[in-house]
């Protein structure tokens, strides 16, 4: 299977679109992860059928076809020194990024593409080719949850933020692994054209706008790993379809059909906490994505099972470091 980019000199709307549109250099090299490149594509495809036009060019270190992790080819792809100008650098990743140093070749085209980018980006273990490259040092960053620990390790002068779905700090912007390039591509065209394009190329994706930045790249769901006993598999169930309902300590045990003390047993042994603690994290789950949608700070305590905004401000406070009004006044957008 080859994946032939359009040719940016003919597939434009005409001469005068080709002059305007963003130009931007997706980085790619074989073992690149498919979805790290064709995610972020899909956003600026999508921007430009807004009236948005972004011209983008796959570039990798020989030129010629590349294999992806997952077998289809990216064909066509161009040198550095072929790729013109370059408004956007975007480096793609994969998981041999951060096993080993990256090979001389990725880091030379990246340095070549960055050097001519007026905003350097890269998507889960890109980081890596930026960090090799000094070019992270003294910033924050981010990357697939699964490698933090080794950027952080290998590059100890970057500010490595673990949990984040995308980071900017200057003309950088690092994003978490593989489904959040589509978020950090959606920050760049927000960036260049306003929150309203980056809606319009969302919904036309059938993805969320605003999973913001500096959201954490886990729910309470998905951190929690799968119960391994039917009476906690049942309690965890209930509680993530209806947070709001009644989940006191004697109704989870009488849902689980074990004594108030046996339940708790089992969330320490399985969870490393306690029934209260992680239903108040549900909860505190559910008010974010309330307020990410409109909802007030009393209407999002109300249905997130918190109840009252003095309880929702407590519980934020706890979790999040933050209030309920601060948390949605920075994250109504996909900026950070």
């Amino acid at each position: 299977m080859s994946l032939e980019p359009p040719d940016p000199q003919i597939r434009t709307s005409g001469i005068r679109a080709a002059r305007t549109a963003h130009r931007v250099a997706v980085l790619v090299f074989d073992g690149v992860t498919l979805l790290d490149v064709s995610g972020p594509l899909e956003v600026l495809h999508q921007a430009g059928r807004q009236g948005h036009p972004y011209l983008p060019v796959l570039v990798s270190p020989h030129g010629g076809d590349v294999t992806t992790a997952s077998g289809p080819v990216l064909a066509r792809t161009v040198r550095a020194a072929d790729a013109g100008a370059v408004d956007t650098l975007v480096v793609a990743g994969a998981d041999l990024l951060a096993e080993d140093p990256a090979d001389p070749a990725i880091l030379a085209a990246a340095a070549d593409l960055a050097g001519r980018a007026s905003r350097v980006a890269s998507v889960c273990t890109g980081a890596f080719v930026l960090a090799g490259l000094g070019l992270l040092d003294g910033r924050r960053a981010t990357t697939h949850w699964r490698h933090a620990a080794a950027l952080a390790r290998r590059h100890p002068r970057v500010r490595v933020e673990p949990d984040a779905l995308h980071v900017s700090d200057g003309r950088y912007v690092t994003s978490a692994g593989i489904s959040a390039g589509i978020d950090l591509a959606l920050a760049l065209v927000e960036d260049d054209h306003g929150a309203d394009a980056a809606r319009a190329a969302a919904r036309e994706l059938v993805v969320f706008v605003q999973r913001p930045g500096g959201q954490s790249q886990f729910s309470t769901a998905l951190a929690t790993p799968p119960p391994r006993t039917d009476p906690l598999r049942a309690v965890t169930r209930a509680v993530l379809a209806d947070p709001a309902a009644d989940h006191a300590l004697s109704a989870l045990a009488a849902l689980a059909a074990v004594s108030p003390r046996h339940l708790t047993r089992l969330f320490r042994s399985e969870l490393g906490t306690t029934p209260a603690r992680w239903v108040e994290q549900v909860r505190v789950d559910r008010a974010q994505q309330l307020l990410l949608d409109g909802r007030s700070v009393t209407a999002a305590a109300r249905l997130s099972g918190l109840g009252s905004d003095e309880t929702l401000r407590r519980a934020f406070a706890r979790h999040l470091g933050t209030t309920p009004s601060e948390y949605r006044e920075r994250f109504t957008s996909t900026r950070i």
